[in-house]
């Protein structure tokens, strides 16, 4: 990324639109933003920025998207299905734990945790935004950490 007239505010950018996709996260983007040449404290910053910004628009909107998505066709309906029941699987968690159990969810950087895991469980738990974005942010401030440190030592020991 560094070449080919690539600039530091063009890879801040790209690490945080890196960050938005799901399952790649801020658990991919802070190592790309790393590679790219960004520091700890920018990798980090940009990748939890970008993790957050579709966050409010998951918990507000994914059940009408799944609605609309369920008319369209069996194999989507299928797609909805298979999103719904992976946040069922999560649901124990934030039962058993509450607002902590959706940070934990989020804050443990590994498949099938995150921002969007966290915001669809919250949305299929019918959590209002102003009680489920705070956890999430707090989950997403501790998975970045984790990943930076992660990434940091990685890039030390092999680089350095």
């Amino acid at each position: 990324m560094t070449g080919m007239g690539a600039t530091h505010i063009g890879n801040l950018i790209m690490t945080a639109l890196v960050s938005m996709v799901p399952v790649v996260e801020l658990r991919g983007a802070i190592p790309m933003g790393v590679a790219s040449g960004l520091g700890f404290w920018e990798a980090l910053a940009a990748a939890i920025i970008g993790n957050l910004i579709p966050i409010p628009f998951i918990i507000i909107f994914i059940r009408k998207v799944f609605e609309w998505l369920r008319r369209k066709s069996e194999d989507l309906n299928r797609i909805v299905v298979r999103f719904e029941n992976k946040a069922k699987s999560k649901k124990g968690l934030i039962d058993k734990y509450q607002w902590f159990g959706l940070v934990l969810l989020v804050a443990i950087p590994l498949p099938g945790t995150g921002a969007w895991t966290g915001a669809l469980v919250a949305a299929m738990m019918d959590m209002r935004l102003k009680r489920a974005f705070p956890a999430i942010f707090l989950g997403v401030c501790i998975a970045g950490i984790i990943v930076a440190y992660a990434t940091f030592g990685a890039k030390s020991l092999f680089f350095g």
